[in-house]
């Protein structure tokens, strides 16, 4: 049974630190503390390089950026919230899922949030704006648990009980509003973003279709090609093709 039926009420809220959430946590931080503490030139490069951008991701085919810029972020305060949510609701996640579907979760919602900055940009004529952090991926990480658990008691902003499906929800429409308001430097568009994918993701078949699946026809499509090059091979020499080809 795939993981897009399961419906939990309950979870193991807080869990211990599962090996992908502690990768992902150390390697954020870690990419933090070099950016920092490299100095100003070592930032510029790397803003260049490594934020997401739609001059040099779409014109100059950086395209490297929709990954890279999910472990870059804005400040101190910028981090530790991406963190201390991701510790929060990507444990269970992993816990039920395993590590390697979970992580293809999570950077394939970031990979999603920076595909809808990049053509929002795009359709506006803003190729400069730079747009870091893990913030795509881990609204999909909430649209997740929010999928996953609806009924669990959770801290909104760390403060507030609420039902996960209901915050949730609350995300969902502040992100929507924010939108169409002010400027507030933050990408709303590259949440709304991870959130979307995340649900379509979990609602259709895909999370069923992983790698093994895609080697699987691969190798299918090689043994039948590799039929009909020695089926052809045969008649040519007058000899035929016999059903045990097959």
């Amino acid at each position: 049974m795939g993981y897009t039926r399961l419906r939990y009420t309950r979870s193991s809220y807080f869990g211990y630190l599962t090996p992908g959430v502690k990768w992902l946590l150390i390697s954020n931080t870690a990419v933090y503390l070099v950016y920092y503490l490299g100095g100003a030139a070592l930032q510029r490069s790397a803003t260049v390089l490594f934020a997401l951008w739609a001059e040099a991701a779409v014109r100059n085919g950086y395209v490297w950026q929709l990954f890279t810029y999910m472990f870059l972020h804005g400040g101190i305060t910028h981090l530790l919230f991406n963190m201390l949510a991701l510790w929060m609701f990507g444990s269970t996640l992993e816990q039920d899922w395993g590590t390697r579907r979970f992580l293809k979760y999570y950077f394939f919602c970031g990979i999603a949030a920076g595909v809808c900055v990049l053509a929002a940009n795009a359709a506006i004529g803003d190729w400069g704006t730079r747009t870091v952090g893990a913030s795509g991926a881990i609204f999909g990480l909430l649209v997740a648990f929010g999928v996953m658990y609806p009924n669990q008691t959770v801290l909104m902003n760390f403060l507030f009980p609420i039902k996960a499906k209901y915050m949730v929800a609350i995300y969902a429409a502040i992100e929507l509003l924010l939108t169409f308001g002010p400027n507030t430097g933050v990408s709303t568009i590259a949440h709304l973003g991870g959130m979307l994918f995340g649900y379509i993701y979990l609602k259709s078949r895909w999370p069923r279709f992983g790698f093994a699946e895609v080697r699987s026809s691969y190798n299918q499509w090689r043994l039948q090609r590799a039929k009909r090059k020695f089926q052809v091979y045969m008649r040519k020499h007058g000899k035929g093709g016999g059903p045990w080809v097959n």
